[in-house]
């Protein structure tokens, strides 16, 4: 049986771990709003975007041709940009995504691809490059204010890669935030850009100059660019939202673990003075 001492030291290092948890629920709660609003008021940019560009492709038809849009004959090589987080303690996160993306580069391994890695955040680097993974870009400690630089320098590279015969493929894998409790992973093909879909108001006529060819160049990497932006602005708030909603269950532990001890730490106590009474009761029937 534990001593009064001890159980008070444990209830005592719980209280300060259950204040420091909810402290940090607090202050995610805080950035999630922001995180939130910021990759929220993107989609509709991001849908706008792709409606533009399919009304375009519908009107150029046959005629457009773009290296972002050339698929290989033979896929050979794919590369996976990953984005997590820098930090733990936010459930299943980041691990969940490591685990999906192990398992999805080897049904690629098995058709007979070679795999390469780019990973956004402390987690995905360490986790995929212990399981053997060659990394042939790594980021970290990014703030928001350096997602737009950080989108432009990725899109780049990913176009003089994809151009120049570097990888076949590219896929974005991240988690997609969906609410505070569900930010599933997700995998999308990036390269070779696709614009099938919808033609959009199929009753509107327009015109485009200096050609929608022209246009459909000028359109597609600004497409790219905002595929890979929004992937920073999901894995934000979906860390946060993650991060709150762990917090909060560890909060939660701490208190459920403070009722048991502090009853156990009773009960002990009441043992303690128990004994001590009947010592002394026995003791003094023994005069």
């Amino acid at each position: 049986m534990p001593s009064l001492r001890d159980l008070r030291t444990r209830i005592g290092s719980v209280k300060n771990t259950r204040q420091i948890t909810n402290a940090m629920k607090m202050v995610s709660a805080a950035k999630l709003r922001r995180a939130t609003a910021a990759a929220i008021a993107a989609r509709p940019y991001q849908q706008a975007l792709t409606g533009t560009l399919q009304r375009v492709a519908a009107k150029a038809g046959d005629s457009v041709e773009h290296p972002l849009l050339t698929a290989r004959n033979e896929v050979k090589k794919v590369l996976l940009i990953v984005f997590t987080s820098d930090r733990g303690l936010c459930g299943s996160f980041n691990n969940a995504l490591i685990r999906r993306t192990d398992d999805f580069a080897r049904e690629l391994k098995q058709q007979g691809r070679e795999i390469a890695v780019r990973t956004f955040g402390k987690r995905c680097r360490d986790g995929l490059k212990a399981r053997g993974y060659n990394i042939v870009d790594s980021r970290a400690e990014l703030k928001p204010l350096m997602f737009d630089t950080e989108t432009q320098r990725l899109s780049q590279a990913l176009t003089e890669g994809f151009v120049s015969g570097e990888f076949d493929e590219a896929w974005i894998c991240f988690n997609q935030y969906k609410s505070a409790l569900s930010q599933p992973p997700t995998f999308t093909k990036v390269l070779p850009l696709s614009i099938e879909g919808g033609a959009g108001d199929s009753n509107a006529e327009y015109i485009y100059e200096p050609g929608a060819a022209a246009i459909l160049g000028t359109l597609l990497p600004l497409y790219l660019r905002t595929l890979l932006f929004q992937c920073f602005l999901e894995t934000e708030a979906g860390e946060h939202a993650a991060r709150m909603a762990a917090m909060d269950s560890a909060t939660r532990n701490a208190s459920d673990l403070i009722d048991r001890l502090t009853l156990e730490y009773n009960r002990t106590r009441q043992a303690f003075i128990t004994k001590e009474l009947i010592e002394i009761i026995s003791g003094a029937e023994a005069l």
